[in-house]
């Protein structure tokens, strides 16, 4: 269910299919590095302003589905123009700082981003730039990465399927939303 807070920024309603805490699974694969099935964990959440805050954090996941150890981590803010133009600033944990750009599809919640700057610091590994596709597809949130280097060409090298996580308040404000005249049986609320 996509609701829309009131609170949010009205620049950000395009955008609205993002929001909430999202948590799942997925592969990572690029050559110089392990290859691995690993979880996620993603929140997307505002604040009344013109952007979106955004925490991602992955990690390697055992034949069985069990952490291992931490994978990659980062943060950023996202937002959006009137043309539907989104930008991106991030920060990762391996000392990468980018400047993503990209656009919002035309009639679906499909997002299609591309790096437009990339700093780094002495301590992170060779990284040029990459590509990133993100979409809400029958209630989920799917992405797929790209990333190049020196060493090698523009290739996906993390994708991940994720399902909307469900808090106790998000159940408690959805039940004060159920109508006050709704019968005890439920079934009239349907007709």
């Amino acid at each position: 269910m996509i609701e829309i807070p009131s609170d949010l920024h009205k620049d950000l309603v395009p955008l609205v299919f993002l929001l909430g805490n999202w948590a799942g699974a997925g592969v990572h694969d690029f050559p110089g590095s392990e290859k691995c099935n690993f979880g996620q964990e993603v929140s997307f959440t505002h604040d009344g302003r013109d952007f979106l805050e955004y925490h991602s954090h992955t990690w390697v996941l055992d034949k069985d589905g069990n952490k291992v150890r931490p994978l990659e981590s980062e943060s950023g803010f996202w937002r959006v123009d009137a043309d539907r133009k989104v930008e991106i600033t991030m920060v990762r944990d391996d000392g990468v700082v980018e400047v993503w750009y990209g656009e919002l599809a035309k009639q679906k919640p499909q997002i299609d981003l591309v790096t437009d700057a990339v700093a780094r610091t002495a301590a992170s590994g060779p990284y040029t730039g990459g590509k990133r596709l993100y979409g809400y597809v029958n209630s989920d949130l799917m992405w797929v990465g790209e990333k190049q280097t020196p060493e090698v060409e523009l290739r996906p090298y993390m994708s991940a399927h994720l399902k909307k996580v469900v808090t106790p308040e998000d159940v408690e404000r959805w039940a004060r939303a159920l109508p006050d005249d709704m019968p005890d049986d439920g079934i009239a609320f349907f007709k």
